[in-house]
């Protein structure tokens, strides 16, 4: 942990460079550093940012507490890096897309048939699952993949893929919830700790964070 100067006072530095893409930081450590933060600095991949956002959540910190990202070298960080703008423009408002169990999510989040092979395609999930009013799934699937739309406010791209070489059926909204058989949900990148057979991404309206260039 060290200050750094950012603009106007001292912002606490969060340096997680060390993660791989793929691995979420200690809550314990997180904590320590956020929770007495005025403004927090955030160096590493995606799932760094994303512990302090769903932090600064739990506290009842958003917006209150500016957050800079210095994101990592992977392709994840790049791309949401460029979403962004990080590090062009002025200081900005954004909106936030959590989950119904303590999460946030950036940049791609994934249910598949829980206990599948790492390839994607080597199992189907029996699910039903809405986009707002419309209905993207009913029966077996491949996966859903999720992706928070930037260029929109508290808005969300739903991608499912029912076959290999099949269309993928896509759709936007607000909220995606999704019933199925056991299934693993990952968070940009990282899996949730347990199977579950039900799980809500959605864009919060009541929730802003304030992201410094």
């Amino acid at each position: 942990m060290a200050r750094w100067q950012g603009i106007g006072m001292p912002a606490t530095q969060l340096d997680l460079r060390g993660l791989a893409a793929e691995q979420p930081p200690s809550r314990r450590h997180v904590a320590s550093v956020v929770d007495d933060a005025e403004e927090v600095r955030v160096l590493g991949p995606v799932p760094a940012l994303a512990a302090v956002l769903a932090r600064l959540w739990r506290r009842d910190r958003l917006p209150a507490v500016p957050v800079a990202w210095e994101p990592a070298d992977d392709a994840a960080s790049r791309g949401l890096a460029r979403a962004l703008g990080v590090g062009s423009g002025a200081e900005r408002e954004l909106p936030l897309v959590r989950d119904d169990h303590g999460g946030v999510l950036l940049w791609h989040g994934r249910v598949t048939a829980f206990g599948a092979p790492r390839r994607p395609l080597a199992r189907r999930l029996g699910s039903q699952a809405y986009n707002d009013d419309q209905r993207v799934a009913n029966g077996p699937v491949t996966r859903i993949d999720v992706r928070p739309d930037w260029t929109a406010v508290d808005r969300i791209s739903v991608a499912v893929v029912t076959l290999p070489l099949r269309p993928v059926r896509r759709t936007t909204g607000r909220a995606l919830q999704v019933a199925s058989a056991p299934a693993q949900v990952t968070r940009d990148g990282v899996p949730f700790d347990r199977e579950v057979t039900k799980w809500t991404w959605y864009g919060d309206d009541r929730v802003r964070w304030l992201l410094r260039p």
